[in-house]
């Protein structure tokens, strides 16, 4: 991680450094308490709606509303006249990824593992990496924005286009790519991820920045309070994970090899689609605050959606299922690794202006 973004960590300098340790560390902590402690997922699961658990909803706005506290909502219209990155993001996403995620799948799935993966089977892992490329990010982009430096209302925008896209264009995508014409998309999952990873943490800094400006000036908005929150996004992004894969852990250790396997492809997939993102970036000369939070879009996954449409149309205990929690479980460190390679790249794209 880059000197500066160090020292926006605060408090949280060591974290930060190590951030790669501390997130295997807590997957393999939620893992255990997932196998240990049962009654500890299993008491959590009871806080959930429309397949989307409500306390590592309440972790993911704690995240991303350090990050909208810092958007001057006025630039909110500015970056709707700069449509390079928008445009960026959303052929990335919508024109390239669901294919070439296909492809890249089908070709692993099928054929380079085509002795060790059941053809069955193979057909199930694929249709759950396809849910997995019809779906971009919508929430944990926000932080990955914040650990490049990205322009909040710029990445702010780029979610709510993609969002707006997501609702017309991945039922379609996924039907062609997997010739399933009930695909049933789980509207109350996506609204209801949108309102909490969106509209709430976007009401709340917007009232929270025109208050505390309002009533003790920008200077301490700027200077102190933002800075209380330098280390909510870091710990929240641990206290998430330990969460999810208390959830998990179970699939995970009863799949080892398969887990592996279906890895492959998607993590092939997800540099892939940076470069081709990052690149083009590169080339139309988008400032960094801009290029980072584009490419990560498309690089990390919806996978809550993902997950909730899997088991909707092929079961629990399917192979689809297992793909999109496989995807849940390399998104992470993979996304962690990108910031770190759009960190040290910063030199090669121009100064914000």
């Amino acid at each position: 991680m880059s000197k500066k973004n160090k020292q926006q960590g605060g408090g949280l300098d060591f974290f930060g450094r190590y951030l790669t340790i501390w997130v295997a560390l807590c997957i393999v902590a939620g893992v255990v308490i997932g196998q240990l402690v049962p009654a500890f997922p299993k008491t959590l699961s009871k806080f959930e709606y429309a397949q989307v658990s409500i306390p590592v909803a309440i972790l993911i706005w704690l995240m991303i509303y350090p990050m909208m506290l810092k958007i001057d909502f006025s630039s909110i219209v500015e970056a709707t006249k700069k449509p390079k990155g928008l445009t960026v993001t959303c052929v990335t996403n919508w024109l390239i990824k669901p294919f070439t995620m296909y492809l890249i799948a089908a070709f692993f799935l099928k054929i380079v593992f085509k002795a060790l993966i059941p053809a069955d089977l193979a057909t199930d892992y694929l249709a759950g990496a396809v849910l997995l490329g019809a779906a971009p990010c919508t929430a944990m982009v926000f932080v990955w924005s914040h650990l490049t430096d990205g322009d909040p209302a710029y990445t702010l925008v780029q979610v709510a286009v993609n969002d707006l896209i997501l609702l017309f264009a991945f039922t379609p995508i996924v039907a062609f790519l997997l010739g399933v014409s009930d695909v049933v998309v789980p509207y109350d999952t996506l609204f209801l991820s949108v309102v909490l990873f969106v509209v709430i943490p976007l009401a709340g800094g917007y009232l929270s920045r025109k208050y505390i400006i309002k009533n003790k000036g920008l200077d301490y908005f700027e200077n102190v309070f933002i800075k209380k929150f330098d280390n909510i996004t870091i710990i929240g992004l641990l206290l998430t994970l330990v969460i999810i894969f208390s959830f998990q852990g179970e699939v995970i250790i009863n799949n080892p090899l398969h887990i592996g396997l279906i890895a492959v492809p998607l993590i092939i997939q997800t540099f892939f689609i940076f470069i081709i993102a990052y690149g083009w970036a590169k080339v139309w000369k988008l400032p960094h605050n801009i290029a980072a939070p584009a490419s990560m879009i498309g690089a990390s996954n919806f996978f809550e959606l993902a997950v909730a449409v899997a088991i909707s149309l092929f079961g629990l205990q399917s192979g689809a299922a297992l793909a999109t929690v496989v995807g849940v479980l390399v998104e992470v460190p993979l996304m962690l690794t990108l910031v770190k390679i759009a960190n040290n790249t910063k030199h090669w794209f121009k100064a914000a202006k």
